[in-house]
């Protein structure tokens, strides 16, 4: 909103400053400094509020150290990140932009998941919350919901450059500008075009697992491949947070760091200078997204404020749902979602410790008569509970891995 009106007031007033509006990293570091702010002094109110409606988080007993003294802390104070998410958006981005829109339908429709998921747990007094095939149906939406928005609007695009040279025929009604040097003419044009780590062009078109058919059928119906990886993105990520969950800080942290480098390449992506120096996809229009990634982050690292060891208050379902949602809905914007086993590589632990202690714990059961556990207790963070670790240690060490992991993703753009 604040982008109309300084707009306004420079055009219509020719105002001092107004112009700064235009830059994405003025409204960017805006936006952060915003959500730090409501997380900050929000937080605060709506902790006490929580304590005043009794909406404190049911503590399992699984004879981890401390558990007893988490007893009677609110939870649901994911609301306090879907706040310092979505003012700063709506204040400082532009809400005319297709990837700001999802983004933000995605946002409420997660936390709204979330939240009755709490509500339940809380107030009607079932542990169990939120039925998970309800769970799973409402992610699976949400990936549905983005993958066609994001096939089918006009907006969504990439452009290509075509660098001429002395033998190259430019087409009639082509603009020539000049980048890095070098001339060319662009070309947008609608694909089902990912980035995929550790290849030589570092791209993938999902038209070529139709390999059967023609390249214009292929072509045709790639966006039915592209949905069914954006619901599988979406519900694994999100559980994947949920999962991470677990013990104070962790999925927070964890989530500020994806979502700074998930802001880094927004940046890169949107920005046509920096995109052919990487020589990687430009993606028009897609810089508005940082704003929102910034706002994000900043909400993350605002709420470790109150979420750190000792918590003050948990997130809830409202927060660890919407995290990974909100993650695997800017990597499929980003089209960087085939790096998220990297990138998200401590949610795809947690899940995969999950399912690997189930399994085998089913598996040896069914042969010796009795479960078998690969991990003192899944998911892995409280495996290293068990083993003795502090909970901030362990918290800190995530944080380390997934900084590793960060790195990794940003250098794969060279490493082919």
């Amino acid at each position: 909103m604040l982008y109309y009106l300084f707009k306004y007031l420079q055009e219509t007033y020719d105002l001092p400053g107004a112009g700064v509006f235009e830059f994405i990293t003025f409204r960017a570091a805006s936006a952060v400094i915003v959500s730090l702010i409501i997380s900050l002094f929000f937080g605060k109110s709506l902790i006490g509020l929580l304590r005043k409606r009794q909406a404190a988080e049911t503590i399992r007993q699984l004879g981890l150290d401390g558990e007893n003294a988490k007893k009677g802390t609110p939870t649901m104070g994911g609301l306090i990140i879907l706040a310092a998410i979505i003012v700063p958006t709506l204040l400082f981005a532009r809400l005319d932009n297709i990837y700001i829109i999802l983004m933000l339908v995605a946002t409420v429709c997660l936390g709204l998941i979330g939240f009755v998921d709490d509500y339940i747990k809380i107030y009607r007094k079932d542990k169990k919350g939120l039925a998970g095939k309800f769970k799973v149906v409402g992610q699976v939406g949400v990936g549905v919901a983005i993958a066609l928005g994001l096939h089918f609007s006009e907006d969504v695009v990439v452009r290509e450059q075509t660098f001429i040279t002395q033998d190259t025929v430019i087409p009639e009604g082509k603009t020539i500008n000049e980048i890095n040097n070098r001339l060319y003419y662009s070309t947008e044009k609608k694909t089902s075009t990912t980035t995929i780590p550790f290849v030589k062009n570092h791209e993938f078109d999902y038209s070529k697992i139709l390999f059967w058919l023609d390249e214009d059928t292929a072509n045709k119906y790639a966006w039915i491949i592209y949905l069914i990886v954006a619901v599988i993105v979406v519900v694994a990520v999100s559980n994947g947070a949920n999962l991470t969950d677990g013990i104070d800080g962790l999925a927070a942290g964890s989530s500020a760091i994806i979502g700074f480098t998930l802001a880094v390449l927004a940046f890169i992506s949107g920005n046509i200078i920096f995109s052919d120096y990487l020589d990687i996809m430009f993606i028009p229009y897609l810089s508005e997204l940082v704003i929102f990634a910034a706002a994000f982050t900043g909400a993350c690292v605002g709420f470790l404020w109150y979420n750190s060891f000792p918590a003050q208050v948990f997130m809830g379902d409202t927060g660890s749902l919407s995290l990974g949602g909100i993650i695997a809905v800017m990597a499929l914007m980003i089209r960087k979602e085939l790096l998220l086993p990297v990138l998200c590589g401590i949610f795809l632990v947690e899940n995969l410790s999950v399912m690997m202690q189930v399994s085998y714990f089913k598996y040896t059961k069914k042969k010796h008569g009795e479960g078998r556990r690969i991990f003192k207790m899944s998911p892995l963070h409280h495996h290293y509970q068990k083993l003795g670790f502090a909970e901030p240690k362990i918290v800190t060490r995530f944080w380390i891995v997934g900084l590793m992991l960060a790195v990794l993703t940003i250098i794969t753009f060279k490493l082919r």
